[in-house]
């Protein structure tokens, strides 16, 4: 099987049409050595039936033997001795289209490759394609007229690339039968860097029962194992001690400290040595000296031929010499052969300590090894379960699924339990976590284990948090709080939910000030990153988008603090959602791919509606409907799922369904959202914006007075709440409402109303949506000019964000009205400032008396952003496009305009 080989074929056929078409075409195959370069070229020939298939193979011992090659290809020795009369003889061998491919064309002799040069642009007409096949690092013994050549025809490369984790998967499943998890997937890819060859020895080498257990480390294939052992052989003792030390401390160790746990006083020798057999390289930043080996699977490699009494005593020493102690512990266990309790309860004490600052990872890795040299069965399975526990909160889901069949064997008990139901809120599963997190609380005796309660209210806050119940996330968290210090891990992941919850029940100024009294100790390393991932989430719930993209950028990094890729991903997903309101449209579809990359390697199937929300909505708008029903297709969630994950769904549907007008699908997309048994939190003002969405899709399909019912109790919540940008959008929807029953001075109101609240705030998309809705009412209730002046605003918002779906929408709402998208403004004659709002006519007017925008603010009480906001609408209203012109023109009708 060949897998993930697309773009190379695609890029050979296109070499192919090209001669197809009557010109002969020299291209190159290239790529690193067992990449499948001539698998690739196999395979691409195969169904070539019409075409003549001429095959030959250079050989390393014939590089020096003239027309070896050209001996392959005419099955004879050629009469001449020169490359153009070669050439000539090649030709003689076509009897219609030709494919010409030469296998390792490196070890191929100069004078068959001048030939086969001279033979391709020798037959210009002729549907040829010629192929060399080499490495993409040519050996420095090849001929210098050789490696002339093919740099001279670099131009036509096909460069064969590593495969993806995606296609290690798929190699493992037609090869093996084996299912990798998409963790799995990516640490064989990084073991093997994408190479096919080690790849299918690795996959027939490993047991097929062994791919689905916990491996913290591949091995080498055994023919990579048989290399390095002939290196490491070729290498003096000092070389050989070097390359074994730098194995053993791992990637990226300095020469100092692979020298020092080698006990050589002169390494620079010993470098040498290694670099020359193709063990190591030392790489230099700022005066550090870093070792390098060749790749992981050398390293795997020489751990393996390295003797077990020597990797005791080296692991030994290395722990002696290492000042991180997560290294320390893990080298002392290597120098161990058997178990030993005191220290795996040294690395328990020291997975708890890396949990309280939760970096999970490193957590999890202690406590595996720990349970791993455990004697007693039953601590073992105790530190198990807790490093399953640490897993699922790292986001690797699939590694932590792959000890799901030693917890479900082991005795029902609370902390079972408890992380059964966290791995099951992690992958969706919302009833599931429901009955074992209820059975979990049900049968632990809370007094006597307060920090696994604190844990099991922990995990009932996250999974009151994708219910969308904001008032039992609060309960849960104060009930941790009353449990545990305030610096528990349990406690501070609550706490730093617990304002999301005050939040989606409508305690706005409770939610900011949950975050205002948090300690600072909390705010460093890990746990840091949970807390400005939640403030930035309430930041954007709470209209300041500007201030919420700091706090997710923030906490988007996992690397440097430590942090979970799981609470990455829920900062991406905001950020996504951030960015777009701000309209940095590109920034949130680039965060997008980011998340999904790392979405299916965590397998957090609880957040990929949420985050391809945005990839739909903002493809959609942007008119690429492929891209935008792949990220529906890709984010579906079901009825019994997570409230939090059929909420963006839904409304992801519903916003491509309203960018195809196709508002009946709007109303369908988004009814399973009025059926949710629990409600407050979803239509708590600017949680979710699908309470717009639903009722202008009920306006546009002629149900008005549902309209007015459905929208009614939200706008009154709105304004109750203070909440502008909800304001907003529901008052677009009054304007629609108005519009419908011919009130038309009421609709103006509502729009401009709507549009004032939107002034001030940063949200570029909002206000173009308010006013294309403004201009379609006002083309349809027969104000043209009016109609035109918003419509070009909306027109010009929707262009700058690239939303080409309402673009072109504008434009048939421009040309029904009788004028055209791309008129020029200033043919307008005269000012018509019966177009101006009260507001706009006093702003107006002061301007065009000579005052500054500051001034004008002074005079009308306003702020001198919402001043340039309304002079950027007089401006569009009245087409002018300065203030000079807005006062010349303006005085002259002022007695009119007064």
């Amino acid at each position: 099987m060949v897998v993930g080989r697309e773009r190379e074929l695609a890029e050979l056929a296109r070499l192919l049409d090209e001669a197809r078409a009557g010109s002969a075409v020299l291209g190159l195959v290239q790529g690193p050595a067992g990449i499948g370069k001539s698998t690739l070229v196999r395979t691409f020939t195969a169904p070539l039936h019409d075409w003549q298939i001429l095959a030959a193979t250079g050989m390393p011992w014939e590089t020096d033997r003239r027309w070896g090659v050209a001996e392959q290809l005419l099955r004879r020795p050629p009469t001449s001795d020169r490359p153009a009369e070669v050439a000539g003889e090649f030709a003689g061998l076509l009897g219609g289209p030709a494919v010409v491919a030469v296998d390792d064309a490196h070890h191929a002799d100069p004078e068959s490759l001048q030939a086969l040069v001279s033979f391709a642009h020798r037959a210009p007409n002729h549907p040829l394609l010629v192929l060399l096949v080499i490495p993409d690092a040519l050996p420095d013994d090849i001929p210098e007229a050789s490696a002339s050549l093919f740099t001279a025809q670099c131009a036509n490369t096909v460069r064969v690339r590593p495969l993806t984790p995606a296609d290690v998967a798929a190699l493992a499943l037609d090869r093996a039968g084996v299912g990798l998890s998409p963790w799995t997937a990516r640490r064989l890819c990084e073991h093997t860097l994408g190479n096919p060859r080690p790849l299918v020895q690795l996959l027939d080498q490993i047991p097929r029962s062994q791919w689905q257990r916990w491996q913290a480390t591949f091995p080498a294939p055994r023919e990579h194992v048989g290399a390095v052992r002939r290196a490491l052989h070729s290498c003096p003792e000092p070389a050989r001690a070097l390359v074994e030390a730098a194995a053993i401390l791992g990637t990226d160790c300095t020469l100092a400290e692979a020298a020092d746990l080698a006990r050589l006083d002169d390494p620079v020798g010993a470098v040498d040595a290694a670099h020359g057999a193709g063990l190591l390289w030392v790489r230099e930043d700022r005066g550090m000296m870093t070792v390098v080996l060749a790749d992981p699977m050398t390293r795997a490699a020489i751990i393996d031929e390295t003797t077990p009494a020597r990797r005791r005593e080296l692991h030994a020493r290395a722990a002696e010499l290492t000042e991180d102690e997560g290294a320390r512990l893990l080298h002392l266990v290597s120098a161990t052969p058997t178990s030993d309790a005191d220290l795996a309860a040294a690395l328990d004490r020291y997975g708890d300590r890396r949990a309280a600052e939760g970096a999970w990872s490193d957590s999890a890795e202690a406590l595996i090894t720990a349970s791993r040299i455990t004697p007693d069965r039953e601590l073992r399975m105790q530190r198990l379960i807790r490093a399953v526990d640490a897993l699922t909160g790292a986001s690797d889901v699939p590694q932590a699924l792959s000890f799901a069949p030693e917890l479900e064997a082991a005795p029902s008990l609370p902390m079972r339990d408890a992380v059964l139901g966290y791995i099951a809120i992690q992958r969706g599963r919302a009833g599931e976590a429901e009955r074992l997190l209820t059975d979990a609380w049900e049968t632990m005796d809370v007094e006597r284990e307060p920090q696994l309660a604190a844990v099991i209210c922990q995990r009932m806050v996250l999974h009151s948090l994708a219910q969308l119940r904001g008032a039992d996330l609060v309960q849960w968290a104060d009930r941790a709080a009353s449990l545990l210090e305030s610096s528990a891990p349990a406690v501070v992941e609550s706490f730093a939910i617990r304002g999301l919850g005050l939040a989606m029940t409508g305690q706005i100024e409770d939610a900011r000030k949950s975050y205002a009294e948090l300690p600072e100790s909390i705010r460093v390393g890990a746990q840091n990153q949970r807390v400005r991932m939640a403030e930035g989430w309430l930041a954007l719930l709470l209209d300041d988008p500007e201030a919420a993209r700091p706090a997710l950028e923030a906490a988007e990094p996992t690397a440097v603090r430590g942090g979970s890729i799981r609470i990455s991903l829920w900062a991406q997903a905001w950020l996504a959602r951030t960015q777009m309101t701000l309209g940095a449209w590109d920034d949130a579809l680039r965060t997008v791919d980011r998340a999904v990359a790392q979405l299916d390697l965590a397998g957090v199937v609880l957040l990929r509606p949420l985050i391809h929300w945005t990839g739909a909505q903002l493809n959609a708008l942007r008119g690429d409907r492929r891209a935008a029903e792949k990220h529906l297709h890709l984010g579906r969630a079901a009825s019994d799922d997570y409230p939090i994950m059929l909420a963006p769904a839904c409304i992801a549907a519903g916003q491509y369904a309203e960018a195809e007008s196709d508002y009946g699908s709007v109303l369908r997309h988004l009814e399973p959202l009025i059926h949710l048994r629990d409600r407050a939190s979803l239509d708590e003002p600017g949680c979710w914006p699908w309470t717009d969405l639903y009722g202008n899709a009920l306006v546009m399909t002629g149900r008005v007075d549902e309209a007015d019912e459905f929208l009614r109790p939200h706008e009154e919540l709105a304004l109750a709440r203070g909440h502008r940008s909800s304001m907003a959008r529901l008052g677009y929807v009054r304007g629609r409402i108005h519009g419908a029953r011919g009130e038309i001075d009421e609709a103006r109101d509502s729009f401009e109303s709507a549009l004032d609240k939107l002034s001030s705030l940063p949200m570029p998309y909002a206000r173009a949506r308010v006013n294309f809705a403004y201009g379609q009412t006002m083309r349809r209730a027969g104000r043209r000019r009016e109609a035109d002046s918003v419509l070009r605003t909306a027109r010009e918002l929707f262009t700058t964000l690239g939303a080409q779906a309402y673009v072109a929408r504008c434009d048939r709402e421009l040309k029904a009205g009788g004028l055209r998208a791309g008129a020029d403004d200033s043919a307008r004659s005269t000012l018509d400032v019966t177009a101006l709002t009260p507001q706009e006519r006093a702003v107006t007017t002061l301007v065009a008396a000579g005052h500054t925008n500051k001034k004008v603010a002074e005079e009308l009480f306003l702020s001198v952003k919402t001043v340039q906001y309304h002079l950027t609408r007089v401006y569009a209203k009245l087409g002018v496009r300065s203030r000079s012109e807005l006062a010349a023109q303006f005085r002259d009708l002022e007695p009119d305009a007064t």
